[in-house]
């Protein structure tokens, strides 16, 4: 059974669609990155897997149940994000505490270990901590109750590089020794991409691109060289991106379906070939702005 999958999801803010006939499917235990700029519809699409919100069309599916008003989805996924709040007059002991009758599977020695790492004071309520601590605090919640599905939308916000760079670690460790679904998004995929496996790209509400990750780093090809050289040997192939370089030079990215031949050929007149970092490619991908930055400093 797969762990998480929608069919033709449409979901609408009066009438401006925020997912529009979104369809993927997700197998179980895989850490899954939702990736794209805002307003891409990925909050969207996660609330409507955690069973928040009800789509308008179509159907999400979490190990084959509706999530929306399930109490078993709830009991067994958790969404973590810059907007949960807790009454002040709880403090984190005390949030342990709740988490640990919500969730059957809920680590306690895992999430005082990891608050003594961070150095969160487990005596503070939640409203007195920084904004880095409060999302590290929540991260921590969502990585030890231990839920089938795991959901961390924009986790890392105002957390320190260190934080960042050691949390990354804690949720792969973590996941090794208790497999389950991690769904994640983020803006800052350069951090995040060793952690993934498989990546979800989103633009304007539609599901552009679903893959493992592995698959992804060998979808396109960078080529560089004098343009019309370049220009003529892209002509047949699905251009993603291009800059001009100068007046005569340009570098473009093109979907990779060359062999061996095409780069010998490429090579041969001059046209230079280089990988596209995965982050880079997401960009251009999603990309909705027109033309680049450079244009808009062209004197008219």
């Amino acid at each position: 059974m797969n762990a998480v999958e929608s069919v033709s999801v449409t979901k609408t803010y009066g009438n401006v669609p925020a997912i529009e006939n979104v369809s993927l499917v997700i197998a179980p235990n895989r850490i899954t990155g939702f990736i794209g700029p805002n307003g891409a519809g990925k909050t969207t699409l996660l609330k409507l897997i955690a069973g928040y919100l009800k789509p308008k069309a179509g159907d999400v599916l979490i190990f084959g149940e509706k999530p929306f008003n399930s109490l078993k989805v709830s009991a067994n996924c958790i969404f973590v994000d810059d907007c949960m709040h807790f009454p002040p007059t709880l403090n984190l002991d005390d949030i342990y505490s709740m988490a640990g009758r919500v969730y059957a599977n809920w680590d306690k020695r895992l999430a005082y270990a990891l608050a003594d790492h961070f150095g969160l004071d487990t005596k503070h309520s939640h409203s007195r901590l920084s904004r880095g601590q409060q999302s590290t605090f929540n991260a921590i919640l969502g990585l030890a109750a231990h839920c089938p599905v795991t959901i961390f939308d924009e986790p890392m916000l105002g957390m320190d590089l260190g934080v960042r760079r050691d949390f990354y670690r804690a949720i792969l460790k973590d996941y090794m020794l208790h497999p389950r679904n991690i769904l994640f998004s983020s803006h800052m995929l350069h951090e995040a991409e060793e952690l993934l496996e498989d990546v979800v790209l989103l633009k304007e509400g539609r599901n552009t691109l679903h893959m493992p990750l592995d698959k992804l780093q060998e979808y396109a090809i960078g080529l560089s060289g004098v343009k019309e050289v370049v220009n003529a040997a892209i002509k047949d192939a699905r251009v993603i991106f291009s800059r001009s370089i100068g007046s005569d030079y340009t570098y473009a990215v093109i979907e990779n379906t060359l062999d061996e031949s095409d780069l010998h050929r490429a090579k041969l007149q001059g046209i230079e070939t280089s990988a596209v970092a995965v982050a880079e490619l997401c960009v251009y991908l999603t990309a909705t702005r027109r033309g680049e930055i450079d244009d808009v400093f062209v004197q008219t």
